[in-house]
């Protein structure tokens, strides 16, 4: 049986979000990560260009494997082996310390993600087992620079920083987070204290602080166009590498 959705730009800009340009640099990441490598066993009924856009298209609309199989014209025991197996290799390397760190600007936040897998979730504050992944942009191009692995929807802001391993990865650059990251090193809000109210200047400082920080809130936005982010079913590390994947699409959709 053929499938409908082939890697041509009708589909791909309908079904992924991206360009066909930007479509193509991210088929050549792949490819330079071993995506079309050997393997044992039987060959792919796909070649790689559909396997990608295949990735894509269940990250960007999180249909079922059942659904996805009969538009490639495939099993759905092999969508679910080409989502192994290139979901990791689609996902965003973090960002180098820039040579001006002292001169940029980055800006963190929490965000949590419904996930159907118990061990990596918890009941959280939005009524569903989530987790709280940590994701941190430049202020300037609205890029995402890095992400963290998930963590337990029910662990405060701070906390999930702490255990993040991307403090040692901003180093020598200011970075901004909400109040929520009081005593973490970052750039906050000031708080208002009892019987005393903020200063004049103070409130300008929050109101400028407000102003930046939304741009992670609308690059959370554009993320969860890729509805995999809004009800994840994946286990394991599968949310880790959507989320990663969906900054990398999310990078090229912005930059190219």
């Amino acid at each position: 049986m053929r499938g409908v959705l082939r890697a041509e730009p009708v589909w791909v800009e309908t079904f992924t979000g991206l360009r066909m340009r930007q479509f193509e640099g991210l088929l050549r990441v792949v490819r330079e990560r071993g995506g079309d490598g050997p393997g044992g066993g039987r060959p792919w009924a796909l070649p790689l260009s559909d396997r990608v856009l295949l990735v894509a298209v269940y990250y960007r609309t999180n249909l079922t494997m059942r659904q996805l199989a009969p538009l490639f014209g495939i099993s759905s025991a092999t969508v679910c082996r080409v989502i192994q197996r290139l979901g990791p290799l689609l996902t965003l390397e973090p960002a180098a310390r820039p040579a001006d760190a002292a001169e940029r600007l980055w800006i963190v936040d929490g965000t949590l993600i419904p996930v159907r897998d118990r061990t990596v979730a918890a009941s959280s504050r939005n009524y569903r087992f989530s987790a709280n992944v940590q994701v941190i942009i430049d202020a300037d191009t609205r890029l995402v620079v890095a992400t963290a692995r998930p963590a337990p929807g029910n662990k405060a802001d701070a906390q999930v920083w702490r255990n993040s391993g991307l403090v040692q990865h901003c180093e020598g650059v200011t970075v901004l987070g909400d109040g929520a990251y009081f005593n973490t090193g970052l750039v906050v809000p000031h708080r208002k204290r009892q019987r005393r109210p903020l200063l004049p200047g103070e409130e300008a400082d929050n109101a400028e602080h407000r102003r930046v920080r939304a741009r992670v809130e609308h690059t959370f936005a554009r993320m969860k166009n890729y509805k995999i982010l809004r009800d994840c079913r994946q286990r394991g590390n599968g949310l880790h590498h959507a989320v990663r994947a969906v900054a990398h699409m999310h990078n090229l959709a912005l930059a190219t």
